[in-house]
């Protein structure tokens, strides 16, 4: 597009279904590495990515080309197909139907990043479901706890 300028940057996170503790430490490193490929050859920019067993956060720069729910039903479709291929859990991995994103500033991102970074720490004193609602909360995003989670 020319002459379009932009800087949109957005937090995704999303969840394993059931919020299920999938995903190990030991293959981590490799879907994270194939999910900043998938949003690479989406032309998007991967800044930070990271997460729990249960979940996912992903900061992008996203161009204003690409939908941002084509790009996230992307990524979950085909790593969750990865993981499938690689047979890292017994039965079949899927993604939580839907996701959160939140918008930042340029000035906010170092926070973010760190944030991010920091998965583990978080997670010491706080659940997902507690970290979701402050988000959601936080960003005065309507909702109701029992459409929050598809829990098994």
């Amino acid at each position: 597009m020319a002459n379009t300028y932009s800087q949109i940057y957005i937090q995704i996170v999303f969840a394993v279904k059931g919020r299920q503790n999938l995903i190990s430490s030991k293959w981590k490193d490799e879907l994270f590495k194939y999910i900043t490929g998938i949003v690479t050859n989406e032309g998007q920019k991967l800044i930070a990515i990271n997460g729990m067993p249960d979940h996912v956060h992903i900061l992008i720069g996203l161009k204003p080309n690409k939908a941002l729910s084509d790009l996230v039903r992307d990524i979950k479709a085909n790593s969750s197909r990865f993981i499938n291929e690689k047979a890292w859990i017994k039965g079949k991995f899927e993604w939580q139907t839907g996701f959160g994103a939140f918008t930042y500033s340029h000035s906010q991102l170092t926070n973010v990043i760190n944030y991010i970074q920091n998965q583990e720490e978080h997670h010491k004193i706080k659940t997902f479901r507690e970290e979701y609602v402050e988000f959601l909360k936080m960003f005065n995003v309507d909702f109701k706890n029992e459409y929050l989670f598809d829990d098994v």
